[in-house]
């Protein structure tokens, strides 16, 4: 009976290691640890075209719907629509800011057009012209 509660503790001891392990490299804490730091963090699975990509910037949530076609040689991700989580989050954001977000969009996926979704489309529209 001893000999199986020792068991039984180092089971638990080797799980709650490894929780711990798992907790401690998980994508999405990083992912949100940068949103609450206020700093730049780009989390894409570049693999999987089905999932969709988040990006944080300066505390707002932004999220990404990447779409495969076909370019001259290849099939690449060649539009993306990118959206914020929360509007009421975008307070005190400027057109360099989104010009940023897009740029470093771009440096992952270059074939892509990236098109925002409302009411960021309106802002970078009055702003270009």
């Amino acid at each position: 009976m001893l000999w199986l509660i020792r068991l039984f503790i180092l089971a638990l001891i080797i799980y709650l290691f490894y929780r711990s392990i798992k907790y401690i490299i998980d994508p999405k804490r990083k992912l949100e640890l940068a949103q609450e730091q206020k700093r730049f963090h780009f989390l894409d699975d570049q693999e999987n075209v089905r999932k969709n990509f988040y990006v944080t910037y300066k505390g707002v949530l932004f999220e990404g719907e990447k779409y495969l076609g076909t370019t001259e040689k290849s099939f690449e991700v060649v539009s993306i629509f990118v959206w914020a989580n929360n509007i009421q989050s975008l307070k005190g954001l400027g057109y360099d800011d989104f010009h940023y977000i897009q740029n470093e969009i771009k440096e992952r996926y270059p074939n892509a057009k990236i098109d925002w979704k409302s009411p960021i489309n309106e802002f970078m529209r009055k702003t270009d012209k």
